[in-house]
């Protein structure tokens, strides 16, 4: 009967877990997008096989389209799966090149975006010496320094202090300490907020700062966080006396694109302490939720006047989310020197930086392979997913094969398998130039970084993967002489001694099914 009794409680649990996921947020508005889309389709293709006129008119569309595409400055990748799509079916190709391939909502935030950064380009003015002193040094390095004051304007900063963090554990307490101590104002944006351990005692200490008048605001992603929090979450929040908004929610409308989302993991302090990095807010991110073996994650914390570009970066997106304007003088409460008045102190030169889907210049691939192709020894790299197009393969080829040392971790665990097979699926032609592939063999790798001859680094937010470069908004943190680089370099040849090497064999030796499956994948690369 205790057994009876016991089986009889597994089935109640699990037909209560099958409930509730079919009951779930992601799960109603993804029949809703699916049953609009199917409809569409469905008229399409009627109307097409009773007129030749709509038949006729479909086809010219298509090419039309395929044209435009072609002459688009886009990626190849992205030109060549648009233009089979489209062709080999007309009706469905087009259907889905208007919900994936373009996005209404990126003109409207492009529009806004514009707006916000033309009206606040005067917040981001670089130090005319700090930049004098960089040439100094080294004019090509200040170079890549310039590309991204340039194009995502964002200056570089001297006066910095920094600290690195090999996991979410070593960042968990000096997160917490930072968000204690905050005695005006807190900004957090991250990409997924999980209930659990590291958010009960975030969201604890939050809300004591909001009640002591601290300004406390928070922006989260709505896909990244549709499984883990509740629907509008944000509502909750604000009862607490939170300002919390949700970036671009996820709601069943096919005319609304949701292909853009906002991957940043930033927390700003009074001004002049900022974290940054792979880390978001939830339990696997400091190992306290075993998923994927163990969680490898990396971040950096920035004390100093390079804080500022992470504050204007969440102001930004701040305004846009919620439309609220703030007045020129508004934003001299959150420079840094404005609650720390004493000089910071700090060795090197660091560059917070953030990239856009709404523009047509790649920062996050940018700057990437700009440490690729001017490195002379070696370059270090953390990824969670290694999902290249073709400019990233040849730049990381040609390097190897002119000597330059390059190596990359990828995880031993994926997180997603058929990522994880797409990804390895790269792993023949790097080995062959040269490249040194390594599986982190006790579980998943999140962290995102690049250390490059001893002198040069990034850390941040950005993968390698289409979606992280293209379609996401991404941030990241360059570094010159900075003695953070040496912490990340020596936590790099730590990962190495837990790392399996991959070799030629392995590629080779793979079956036929699964190679076959790769090459599919690869055509879709894209789209994951």
């Amino acid at each position: 009967m205790v057994r009876d009794f016991l089986k009889g409680n597994d089935i109640v649990k699990k037909t209560k877990t099958i409930f509730n996921l079919l009951l779930s947020r992601v799960v109603i508005v993804s029949l809703g997008l699916l049953l609009q889309l199917g409809w569409w389709v469905l008229v399409f293709f009627y109307l097409t096989s009773i007129s030749s006129i709509v038949s006729g008119f479909v086809k010219v569309l298509s090419l039309l389209i395929v044209l435009w595409i072609v002459n688009k400055r886009m990626n190849p990748s992205y030109k060549l799966l648009w233009t089979i799509l489209i062709l080999v079916s007309p009706v469905f190709g087009v259907m889905i090149y208007f919900l994936l391939g373009k996005s209404r909502i990126a003109k409207q935030m492009q529009r806004a975006f514009e707006v916000v950064m033309n009206r606040e380009k005067h917040l981001l003015q670089e130090n005319e010496e700090t930049r004098e002193r960089l040439d100094a040094l080294d004019y090509q390095v200040s170079n890549q320094s310039r590309y991204i004051r340039d194009q995502a304007e964002y200056p570089v900063w001297e006066n910095t202090a920094c600290k690195y963090y090999k996991n979410g554990e070593e960042m968990f307490h000096p997160l917490l300490e930072a968000l204690h101590n905050a005695q005006h104002f807190i900004f957090m944006e991250y990409f997924i907020i999980g209930e659990g351990v590291m958010w009960g005692a975030i969201l604890e200490i939050l809300e004591a700062k909001a009640k002591e008048g601290v300004d406390v605001r928070l922006i989260y992603d709505d896909w990244g966080c549709i499984t883990t929090l509740p629907y509008h979450f944000y509502k909750d929040l604000q009862q607490k006396g939170i300002r919390c908004a949700a970036f671009n929610p996820y709601r069943p409308l096919i005319n609304v694109i949701l292909n853009n989302r906002d991957h940043r993991k930033v927390c700003v302090v009074d001004g002049y302490v900022g974290f940054t990095g792979g880390i978001n807010l939830a339990d696997e991110y400091i190992n306290r939720k075993v998923r994927f073996g163990y969680w490898k994650d990396t971040a950096i914390r920035l004390e100093g006047e390079a804080v500022w570009n992470l504050t204007v970066m969440f102001l930004q997106m701040w305004t846009v989310i919620t439309g609220m304007k703030l007045k020129k003088e508004d934003f001299a409460r959150y420079r840094p020197h404005q609650h720390h008045p004493a000089p910071f102190l700090g060795e090197g030169y660091v560059q917070p930086y953030c990239d856009t889907p709404l523009d047509d210049e790649v920062v996050g691939e940018s700057v990437y392979m700009n440490m690729i192709n001017r490195s002379r020894k070696y370059v270090y790299i953390c990824t969670p997913y290694l999902i290249i197009d073709n400019e990233m393969m040849t730049s990381l080829c040609l390097a190897a094969k002119s000597g330059v040392d390059i190596k990359i971790i990828t995880p031993g665990i994926p997180d997603k398998k058929m990522v994880f097979l797409l990804t390895q699926s790269y792993y023949e032609q790097l080995i062959e130039a040269g490249v040194e592939i390594y599986e982190y063999q006790p579980g998943f790798v999140h962290a995102k970084s690049f250390v490059c001859d001893d002198e040069l680094a990034v850390i941040g937010t950005i993968n390698m993967d289409y979606r992280s470069l293209y379609l996401h908004f991404e941030d990241g943190v360059w570094l010159y002489r900075n003695p953070v680089i040496a912490d990340m370099k020596q936590d790099y040849l730590e990962m190495l001694r837990e790392c399996k090497k991959i070799d030629l064999e392995f590629c080779r030796n793979r079956n036929m099914v699964a190679r076959g499956f790769q090459g599919i994948l690869r055509l879709l690369a894209p789209m994951l």
